[in-house]
């Protein structure tokens, strides 16, 4: 059987119909929907959302370039949905709309209906990006969340969940996030080939071609104007890969993460300076294998112990969650592009360390789930890892208005000794983020640097360009 469009059963039509008004505006009525919810630990309808999208993000897998654009769909529209309840109902809203805000029809405030407006968002935005695998999944979440079918009639899937959604993926039509081309190598030294070697075997990254969302540089933004809009100049500083292998700096970057990042040491590399403490950080910090919520996700998941801890109200938290949201797709497209679309696509250490005869036997840290040590396939100037953070982080400090405010944080892989971390700034979360992929042996010192400098510009540019306060 097919589902009806937004959830709504045929039988709403003619009610509907009765119900317009003269000027065929819908009026908001009550509907099987408007029964007391269920008692559930969530209270907050974004958080419940999120959680919803972070369950799937595990269910999924794949890239997180793509969880942070699901994730900045999802709350973009529940941002505009919130908005568009506050204005029927609530006098105004505060802040400027994503895409657009309405005043939608009704007689007066129905049961439960600021609930009602962003659960049915969220759930069709959600089918929309992750149906039909995930359809049953995410109509048990519904009715975990409301008590009733997601396919029963609720007239505000006419008044305003229907725009809503529309909007937003309209907006989203052919933004280039489905070119699937291929990557080729530059196929000389310094350029970035797949990681997979005989007592390194990956059969996710064994082909060059396997490299990761080669295009995705090229998507449409959220926000930014385009992925190269702040695009770091230290890959175009050198030039060739001839020039950049022969430089001082390069050696010293090999240098530095030959021996904080190897897994053990060698006969070439009998020294790891790696603390106790920063392997443990990077190990909490990974969270790259399908089955976590990779990093976009720890970040919103840390996003909602902040405003949990701070009390934020319904309002707050769509506009604070959209924000962050923005801010970590932009990231990724904009990372993508200083990976793919500059004339360095650099190589990863593995490669730079065993290929040019330094220490041939010599490994980073990270493993998958099997114990094999890998490296993300995809080129390791700049981290994204750096990038979401530094672009998470701006975004908390502008929204609190201060960056020293101490928080936890969890992490969803298995292989970290500790589950929690506490912080006492987002700056510093960041910047151990970025430091981890150094410690993980997976990228150099100025991998993460580029990125916590491209991750602060976003931040702030989305923060000051989207959304924006209007008391």
């Amino acid at each position: 059987m097919s589902r009806p469009k937004f959830g709504v059963r045929r039988r709403l039509v003619s009610i509907a119909a009765v119900l317009a008004t003269a000027g065929g505006a819908l009026l908001a009525a009550p509907s099987t929907a408007a029964a007391a919810l269920p008692p559930h630990p969530i209270d907050d309808p974004v958080i419940y959302w999120n959680d919803v999208l972070l369950q799937l993000i595990r269910r999924e897998g794949g890239s997180p370039v793509r969880m942070a654009r699901s994730a900045a769909m999802l709350n973009a529209a529940m941002y505009d949905a919130e908005s568009s309840y506050r204005l029927t109902w609530k006098g105004g809203v505060t802040s400027e709309a994503y895409l657009s805000v309405k005043k939608y029809a009704g007689w007066s405030e129905g049961p439960d209906e600021e609930e009602r407006v962003l659960g049915r968002t969220a759930y069709n935005v959600l089918l929309k990006l992750y149906g039909p695998r995930q359809t049953q999944f995410l109509d048990a979440k519904f009715r975990e969340r409301f008590g009733t079918e997601p396919t029963d009639g609720d007239l505000l899937d006419y008044t305003i969940v229907g725009p809503m959604v529309d909007q937003i993926m309209k907006a989203r039509e052919n933004d280039g996030s489905t070119n699937s081309e291929a990557y080729s190598s530059d196929g000389v030294p310094g350029a970035w080939r797949h990681t997979s070697y005989p007592d390194m075997a990956d059969p996710d990254c064994d082909e060059d071609s396997d490299a990761v969302e080669p295009n995705w540089g090229l998507v449409k933004p959220f926000a930014l104007a385009s992925g190269s809009q702040f695009r770091p100049p230290t890959p175009g500083t050198y030039g060739t890969y001839e020039k950049l292998l022969e430089s001082e700096e390069y050696k010293r970057q090999v240098e530095a993460v030959r021996k904080l990042g190897a897994d053990r040491p060698t006969a070439a590399t009998p020294e790891i300076t790696r603390t106790t403490e920063q392997e443990a950080a990077a190990w909490f910090w990974a969270n790259d294998l399908n089955g976590t919520y990779k990093p976009p996700g720890q970040l919103l998941q840390a996003t909602r112990h902040v405003s949990e801890a701070r009390g934020l109200d319904t309002y707050e938290n769509a506009r604070l969650f959209a924000l962050v949201s923005l801010a970590l797709a932009d990231s990724g497209i904009a990372v993508r592009d200083v990976k793919y679309q500059t004339n360095i696509d650099l190589w990863r250490p593995v490669s730079a360390i065993r290929e040019s005869g330094i220490d041939r036997n010599w490994k980073p840290l990270l493993k998958n789930v099997d114990g094999v040590n890998v490296s993300p396939c995809f080129p390791a100037w700049a981290s994204g890892h750096a990038t979401f953070g530094a672009a998470w982080a701006q975004v908390m400090e502008r929204y609190f208005t201060t960056d020293r405010i101490a928080f936890d944080m969890t992490t969803d892989d298995k292989q970290s000794p500790v589950k929690t971390r506490h912080f006492t700034s987002f700056s510093e979360a960041a910047t151990e983020n970025a430091n981890s992929r150094v410690w993980l042996g997976v990228h150099f010192p100025w991998d993460a640097t580029d990125g916590l400098t491209l991750g602060t510009k976003i931040g702030d540019y989305v923060f000051d360009n989207r959304l924006k306060d209007l008391t």
